[in-house]
């Protein structure tokens, strides 16, 4: 499986000829969701959902379609029907040839005064978890966690603590656009030498072999 990290909470991941893509929202590159046969959404918020990407993909592969929660499927699919599929913890399903698993129900805490919203996470072939905006721990091994390293609502005590309890083999870092440079190699050296796990970042654009 080829995976190519976009800007922020969005990748691509490739097998067998086929495209997934997951959370591709305002703060990434538009050209994330081109040649997408299927695409994972894991909740509402504006930097995971981009309402646009998502019909653009939809329009330019009529064989396109979408897993994702209520709240977003909801604006979709009286425009593409039987292509947005509604999905919530406990479901299995398959997306252009790979296998996924939904986990999680609730977006993390933003502030006590902030209703929380739904939000699920994708287990990809078995393999690959990407939490969306909770920290989510799969009652499946994981071996490659895609990590939301900066978040309004976490701290990186919190994400060092969440690669401890996931135990993946190893970890990519996603949620990032928030992240400065200057910041970067704090962020690397703390959860590389606390978490346990194989630490790695990728450029937006630049891809990896799982």
């Amino acid at each position: 499986m080829k995976l190519t990290k976009k800007s922020h909470a969005c990748v691509r991941l490739e097998k067998d000829g086929r495209t997934l893509v997951l959370d591709p929202g305002g703060f990434t590159e538009e050209d994330a969701v081109l040649g997408a046969d299927a695409l994972l959404v894991t909740h509402e918020h504006a930097d995971h959902f981009d309402e646009g990407r998502l019909r653009a993909a939809l329009e330019a592969n009529p064989a396109a379609e979408i897993w994702t929660l209520r709240s977003v499927a909801d604006q979709l699919s009286a425009a593409f029907p039987g292509r947005v599929h509604t999905v919530g913890h406990g479901d299995t399903f398959t997306a252009a040839g790979f296998d996924v698993q939904v986990h999680g129900e609730l977006h993390a805490v933003i502030h006590p005064d902030i209703p929380r919203i739904t939000n699920v996470g994708f287990l990809v072939d078995g393999s690959v978890f990407h939490p969306g905006d909770a920290l989510t721990v799969p009652d499946h091994p994981v071996d490659t966690l895609l990590l939301p390293v900066m978040a309004p609502w976490n701290k990186i005590s919190e994400v060092i603590e969440y690669v401890r309890e996931v135990k993946p083999r190893r970890a990519y870092d996603i949620h990032d656009a928030l992240l400065t440079d200057l910041a970067r190699p704090i962020y690397d050296r703390q959860i590389g030498a606390l978490g346990g796990t194989d630490h790695h970042r990728l450029a937006p654009g630049a891809s990896t072999r799982l």
